[in-house]
C-alpha cells in the first residue's frame, strides 16, 4: 500500500529579512503598535502603507485577525443590530461568526456546483429580504463572475464585503480581489497566502470606513500614529462615540508579514504550478469531478477541491478514513458534525434559524465535497504521489 509521509500542515520558514525584522522588534521590547519612538512608524504602519498600495486602494488597517476585520469592517460599514446581511453558504465559521458578532441577521444564499455564490439565488434574496448588506467570501480561492455579481450589487444598492481570506494575490479580469466592493478583509493565518501565525487586513478608499474601523479596533486617541489614514477631522466627528474592540496587530506580526509582501506575486504563480498539476491529475481519473474555472478568473490555488458525486455519505466517509490512513489529508464540508475548521452551514446555531434551514443545492454540492490544502512545501512529484494514493483509493471502493 503507497503512503505519503509529508505534512499537510507544514508552511515554508518565515523570510530571513521577516527573522531579522521581528528579532529587531524583540529587542527592543516595542511589540505594541503604539509604543514607538518620536518620528518613528512602526511596522505595524508600514505594513498597512505597503499592503494599501499593492492592492491599490488608499487605506489599509492591520488587525488582529481576518475575523476581527470582517467584524470591524461590517460595523464601519453601518451594520447595526438585526440588519440582514446577505452571504453566501459555503464559507468558514469565522464569516458568520462576524455577522453574528455585529449583531446582524444572516441570509444565506446557495453556491453553484462550481462552489461560488449562485447570482441569481443572491438576486432574489436580496429583492425579498431588502437587505442593504452582503459579504461575498471568495470560499477556498472560488471568484464569482464578478461582473455578474456587481451587476445585482448596483440593482440592489447593496454595500458588499469582501472576504478575501483565500484569494489575496488574485484577481478578476485584471482588478483584483478585494476592490470591488466597500471594503474587503485578507487572513495572514498560518495556512493563508502570507503567515504571521494569526493577522488580518481590511482595506478600503472610504475615509469614513477607515476612520471608524480605526477606532473601533482600539486606536484610543493615538490615530494619528496611522500614516494610512484621512485628516484628523474625520475622527473628530467620532472619536467620543465610537467604542474601543481592541483588535490591532501588533509591530512583531508585522515585521514577518512586510518581506512576505514583496514575495507574494511569485508565492501565488508557485501554488499555481502545482495546483494545476494537481488538478490535471484529478481530472484524469474516472469518477472526479473539479470545478470549471473562467479564465477570466486568476486564481491563487493554495487549496484544491473536487466531487465524487457517484459516492454516498458512508462512501465519502470511507473515503476520507481510507486516504488519512495513507497519509493524505483531505477534509469533508459535507460531514454532518463540524471537524477541525470544517464545518457547514447547519451548525452555525448561534443563528437559530441555520439548523433548520434546507438549501438543497448548497447541500447537494456540499455532500461530496472533498477539500485539500496545497502547501508550498509539496512539489509536482508529491502531487503525482497524492494522486496516486487517490486513484487507488477510489479503485478500491468502486468510485469510478
Amino acid at each position: 500500500m503507497k503512503t505519503f509521509t509529508k505534512d499537510f500542515t507544514l508552511q515554508e520558514p518565515i523570510p530571513q529579512e521577516g527573522i531579522d525584522l521581528a528579532l529587531g522588534v524583540l529587542k527592543t521590547g516595542r511589540l505594541h503598535r503604539y509604543n514607538i519612538m518620536p518620528g518613528e512608524k512602526g511596522h505595524a504602519a508600514e505594513l498597512e502603507e505597503a499592503f494599501a498600495a499593492y492592492m491599490g486602494s488608499r487605506y489599509c488597517l492591520a488587525c488582529a485577525s481576518c475575523g476581527s476585520a470582517l467584524y470591524i469592517a461590517l460595523k464601519s460599514l453601518g451594520v447595526k443590530k438585526g440588519d440582514t446581511v446577505l452571504c453566501n453558504a459555503y464559507t468558514l465559521a469565522p464569516v458568520p461568526g462576524a455577522i453574528e458578532n455585529a449583531g446582524g441577521s444572516i441570509e444565506l444564499v446557495e453556491i453553484t456546483d462550481n462552489y461560488t455564490i449562485d447570482i441569481d439565488d443572491l438576486d432574489a434574496k436580496a429583492a425579498r429580504t431588502g437587505a442593504r448588506f452582503f459579504l461575498l467570501s471568495h470560499m477556498r480561492g472560488h471568484m464569482a463572475d464578478m461582473d455578474k455579481v456587481m451587476e445585482v450589487v448596483r440593482k440592489h444598492n447593496l454595500i458588499m464585503l469582501e472576504d478575501c481570506a483565500h484569494t489575496m494575490g488574485g484577481s478578476w479580469n485584471g482588478k483584483k480581489s478585494g476592490t470591488f466592493g466597500h471594503a474587503a478583509c485578507y487572513s495572514t493565518q498560518t495556512y493563508k497566502h502570507m503567515n504571521s501565525g494569526e493577522g488580518g487586513l481590511l482595506i478600503t478608499s472610504d475615509d469614513d470606513v477607515i476612520a471608524r474601523a480605526i477606532m473601533y479596533s482600539g486606536s484610543y486617541m493615538l490615530y494619528s500614529a496611522h500614516t494610512s489614514r484621512p485628516g484628523p477631522d474625520v475622527f473628530e466627528k467620532i472619536k467620543k462615540i465610537t467604542p474601543n474592540f481592541s483588535s490591532r496587530m501588533d509591530n512583531l506580526r508585522a515585521a514577518l508579514l512586510l518581506p512576505q509582501l514583496k514575495l507574494l506575486d511569485e508565492q501565488c504563480r508557485r501554488w499555481n504550478r502545482l495546483y494545476d498539476h494537481m488538478e490535471a491529475r484529478l481530472k484524469s481519473i474516472p469518477g472526479v469531478v473539479c470545478p470549471a474555472r473562467d479564465p477570466r478568473e486568476y486564481y491563487v490555488g493554495s487549496s484544491i477541491q473536487w466531487n465524487l458525486p457517484k459516492a454516498g455519505y458512508k462512501e465519502i466517509e470511507a473515503f476520507i478514513a481510507g486516504t488519512g490512513e495513507r497519509g493524505v489529508s483531505v477534509k469533508w464540508f459535507g460531514n454532518k458534525e463540524p471537524e477541525g475548521f470544517t464545518s457547514s452551514y447547519d451548525s452555525w446555531q448561534y443563528f437559530p434559524h441555520l439548523a433548520t434551514l434546507d438549501l438543497p443545492r448548497t447541500r447537494k454540492v456540499l455532500a461530496t465535497m472533498c477539500d485539500m490544502r496545497l502547501p508550498l512545501t509539496f512539489s509536482t512529484k508529491d502531487c503525482d504521489d497524492i494522486a496516486d494514493i487517490l486513484v487507488g483509493v477510489i479503485e478500491e471502493m468502486g468510485l469510478r
